[in-house]
């Protein structure tokens, strides 16, 4: 698990050298991991499905694949990168990133720090007003739905079932036919 550096704030988390990403929690700066090429697939099939979905029902929300600032309390404390970031307000958007809560949040998790996602980042978004988190397990081969709009409901979905989402109406993923085009 990566080690955080201590004692840190907006201006070091903006003076990162190009083609280095890190994140920015609770003073502490986070250096993120290379991504695996399964983690990458998933985010891009994402991505596609997500964009696809919003222009097909002529909607106004953004998609955003990491690497994209989110400034999640719009106060410059909280930095972070979802791999997957959904804006529905478009003037949360700045030349930064999203200077607020996205509307709906993506993460892989990533094996070398999987408590980032299920706890961490969990309790940031739901603190935020993050609407709906998905928490993609690639190992376990499953995705937590997590739905702070209605009650903080979560839902465990397999890979191999269909997982809706809330805040898209009409948006589905079947995790199993991601993996199967890998």
């Amino acid at each position: 698990m990566p080690s955080p550096k201590q004692s840190c704030a907006a201006e070091d988390y903006w003076a990162q050298p190009e083609g280095v990403r890190a994140e920015l929690i609770g003073g502490e700066l986070w250096d993120l991991a290379s991504p695996s090429r399964t983690h990458q697939e998933i985010v891009h099939e994402l991505d596609k499905k997500l964009g696809n979905h919003i222009d097909a029902h002529g909607g106004s929300c953004k998609v955003y694949p990491a690497p994209f600032a989110v400034n999640l309390f719009a106060d410059d404390t909280t930095f972070v990168e979802p791999d997957i970031s959904v804006v529905c307000d478009r003037d949360k958007l700045s030349d930064r990133g999203c200077e607020g809560a996205p509307d709906f949040v993506v993460e892989v998790v990533s094996p070398s720090n999987p408590e980032m996602d299920y706890i961490s980042k969990l309790n940031l978004y739901r603190e935020a007003g993050v609407r709906e988190y998905w928490i993609c397990d690639p190992q376990r081969e499953r995705v937590l739905a997590y739905r702070f709009a209605t009650e903080a409901v979560m839902d465990a979905y397999a890979f191999s079932q269909t997982v809706p989402a809330e805040v898209l109406p009409g948006f589905e993923v079947n995790f199993a036919k991601i993996i199967a085009r890998m």
